[in-house]
């Protein structure tokens, strides 16, 4: 970390005349009695600093120990890693290779099975259509569910326009994939099983060892997408039978930009690649591979597999303050999602009787999301929360709390006295609340339509 402290007043002085004064590095949000030179406006919206940050399935900040790795390959080892006539190419070919069986390293895999990307989203083309595409003569049916992540279900429609056929696998209400409906959809010309690890809005954690014992038994690939999941539960691709895996870095306090595919060598699983190119990556990613993203990436896993344990421990307790905290004060809270089978670090709550947009609105001052960073532009209700048979009105008043690695005690408990706040605001302006609070059944009137 010491080239980082010596740089950073550098870079302060040359850039001094375009930023804010300084002021400590934290998620936390300013305290209402800021002075107002603290106020941020952004996009037409007037808090008393920077929010505090609870939306970690979107993003994580990078973790400083990975900043200082990455930044020597940025200032001096700025070599080409496929330049292989001199020093620079060289040694950052070798930070590249280190990197790749760090990767390897957490998730039980060998090296020469990582192929990096540009993310997950990139992974999950190449695993999807590159599988299909290649097996195409005898392999024409996928597998997947309903509350996959958006890039693999556009996948799926893409491979249906070119003729294959597709199974959406509905989920239970809890979010949990039914495997014994799995293992009957499974066909002789199924050519691939995709089933994410982790789920982005829920967190809800599916069987990957189950399912990938019936994928084997059958003959079948089996991927998942394991972008929430890498360093925050344990993977070992061979225990869980996994023959593809998509990975991303930004996930783990990573830098964005740059993910990786797992790729089964034995027995074998083989891909067409989606870009042309160079070559980098053994053909299956053209490409110059970005040394100081891949490095950061190997540092974040480094670093995972040392705190995962830690980091596992410290959410379940941070969740539970947050749920407590929340729930003891509000009524009609529903956890969307098992609780016995999810990752702690995220938490999706339905607030009944509160107009969800509202109330994200009303919470400027914590920054969470009501569902998918890559689907969030979208006035529709969470197509996740529909899958689990919410309904509607409740889809669209939920909630994801985002908790990592530098979420403090502090931090929830504002976030609980600010959700708090809004969600009774609101419900006093609400007469659904008032009526249902008076024993009327919302759901056996007739309203008129104007």
């Amino acid at each position: 970390m010491a080239l980082s402290r010596r740089l950073l007043p550098l870079l302060l002085r040359r850039v001094a005349p375009s930023i804010s004064p300084a002021r400590p590095l934290s998620t936390a949000a300013v305290t209402a009695d800021a002075e107002d030179e603290e106020a941020v406006t952004i996009k037409g919206v007037r808090i008393s600093g920077r929010p505090l940050y609870m939306d970690m399935q979107a993003t994580t900040p990078v973790d400083p120990r990975v900043l200082d790795a990455m930044l020597p390959f940025y200032l001096s080892r700025y070599g080409n890693p496929h330049s292989r006539t001199h020093l620079y190419g060289w040694e950052s070919d070798g930070a590249v290779e280190e990197a790749r069986a760090r990767v390897a390293a957490l998730v039980g895999a060998d090296p020469r099975e990582i192929f990096f990307t540009s993310g997950a989203t990139e992974c999950n083309n190449i695993a999807v259509k590159g599988v299909m595409r290649f097996y195409r003569d005898r392999r024409r049916h996928v597998i997947t569910t309903q509350t996959e992540h958006k890039c693999v279900l556009d996948s799926c429609r893409y491979l249906q326009q070119e003729g294959f056929e597709i199974t959406y696998l509905p989920v239970r209400p809890d979010g949990l994939v039914d495997v014994a409906q799995l293992a009957d959809s499974i066909r002789p010309d199924t050519g691939l099983v995709s089933v994410m690890a982790v789920n982005n809005e829920i967190g809800v954690v599916q069987p990957l060892e189950e399912i990938g014992r019936i994928c084997r038994e059958k003959g079948v690939p089996f991927h998942t997408d394991a972008a929430q999941a890498l360093g925050k539960i344990p993977i070992d691709v061979n225990q869980m039978g996994i023959g593809l895996m998509s990975l991303s870095a930004h996930k783990i306090y990573g830098p964005k930009g740059v993910g990786a595919l797992y790729l089964r060598r034995r027995p074998r699983i083989r891909v067409e690649p989606q870009m042309s190119g160079g070559g980098q990556e053994r053909g299956i990613r053209s490409g110059t591979v970005p040394t100081p993203l891949v490095v950061g990436f190997g540092a974040a896993c480094e670093i995972a597999a040392k705190e995962m344990d830690y980091d596992h421990r410290r959410a379940t307790v941070l969740q539970q303050r947050l749920l407590d905290g929340i729930r003891g004060q509000v009524d009609d809270v529903v956890i969307n999602g098992s609780m016995e089978h999810r990752y702690p670090g995220n938490l999706n709550l339905s607030f009944a009787y509160v107009e969800g947009e509202s109330l994200l609105m009303g919470l400027k001052e914590v920054a969470v999301s009501s569902g998918s960073a890559c689907t969030s532009a979208s006035l529709e209700p969470s197509y996740v929360l529909r899958a689990l048979g919410v309904e509607e009105d409740m889809a669209h008043t939920s909630i994801r709390f985002g908790i990592g690695r530098f979420t403090t005690e502090e931090e929830v408990d504002r976030a609980i006295e600010l959700t708090v706040h809004q969600v009774k605001k609101l419900r006093d302006m609400s007469p659904l609340y008032e009526m249902a609070k008076a024993g009327i059944n919302l759901k056996s009137i007739q309203w008129a339509q104007h």
